[in-house]
């Protein structure tokens, strides 16, 4: 396919800071881009927008390196890395604080470097980018965003798609996994579609790997459905409260495939516990 070449244009705009306090501290930035760039697109600009306190660089090595770390590989995987350094003032109490919000640094750059875009991601939660996202459609652009905790309603509803970071394959590494995403004994993450409450089953559904085709969600209508299913019992799940909210698409849950002794083709879901609320 060395041939072909992607008509799609790809923009990806990360706040990591938002991103690193909102539950995607582990964020795989490689997997970022090609979720990004899921049909072949070109990535264009590929821009991280990190803070660096200079004064704590100072004195604590560990941060230093670490920041120093962090860069060179974002920069390793193509991003280019703008930084903005966190700036220490004085209350009127006397009382130290830090502000560092590179909002409007990444708006004016996804704005200006739209003419050149079919499509921009943007990674965050931040309610405050809903004007960009109506402002970046206006000028054609499809806007994505990823993001994992504390997300904006606003922005989720305004967008041309949102998803969730804990449901893209290998995004945020599971703990203690031992096999690959989505094959048995593996953990993966994914929602409850369909729920029986009188006999206490139903279904989890999750994405299999990055795909093109995300809006095949059911594999029994469509082969090319990049989504699986996993048969559950609700006495697998770790917190029974959660059974009045089933089915939903805004509680994701956390769990291990395991094969079905119902089923060898079908896989069963065990150790639920729900990750997040949207």
């Amino acid at each position: 396919m060395d041939w072909y070449q992607s008509l799609v244009k790809v923009g990806v705009y990360v706040d990591a800071a938002n991103i690193y306090r909102n539950g995607g501290s582990r964020m795989q930035y490689d997997v970022l881009r090609e979720f990004a760039c899921r049909d072949m697109g070109e990535p264009v600009r590929l821009n991280a927008y990190v803070t660096h306190d200079v004064e704590r660089a100072q004195w604590d090595m560990d941060y230093r390196v670490g920041a120093l770390r962090f860069h060179s590989a974002l920069r390793d995987l193509g991003y280019k890395v703008i930084i903005k350094r966190v700036r220490w003032y004085d209350d009127e109490a006397g009382n130290r604080y830090a502000k560092a919000n590179s909002d409007l640094d990444l708006a004016v750059d996804a704005l200006l470097q739209s003419e050149n875009l079919d499509r921009v991601l943007i990674a965050t939660g931040d309610g405050d980018f809903v004007q960009v996202v109506r402002a970046l459609q206006n000028k054609g652009c499809r806007v994505e965003v990823v993001a994992f905790d504390n997300v904006s309603s606003n922005l989720r509803q305004e967008v041309d798609m949102f998803m969730s970071g804990y449901l893209i394959p290998n995004l945020l590494p599971a703990h203690n996994d031992v096999a690959d995403w989505g094959l048995p004994d593996s953990i993966v993450r994914g929602w409850c579609y369909y729920y029986n409450e009188e006999k206490g089953f139903g279904y989890m559904r999750f994405l299999t790997k990055v795909s093109p085709h995300l809006w095949l969600v059911d594999k029994r209508k469509s082969p090319d459905s990049p989504y699986e299913s996993a048969f559950f019992h609700f006495s697998m799940m770790q917190d029974d409260s959660v059974k009045d909210h089933l089915p939903s698409r805004d509680h994701i849950f956390e769990f291990r495939l395991i094969p079905s002794e119902r089923d060898q083709n079908e896989l069963t879901a065990t150790n639920i516990r729900i990750v997040c609320s949207l």
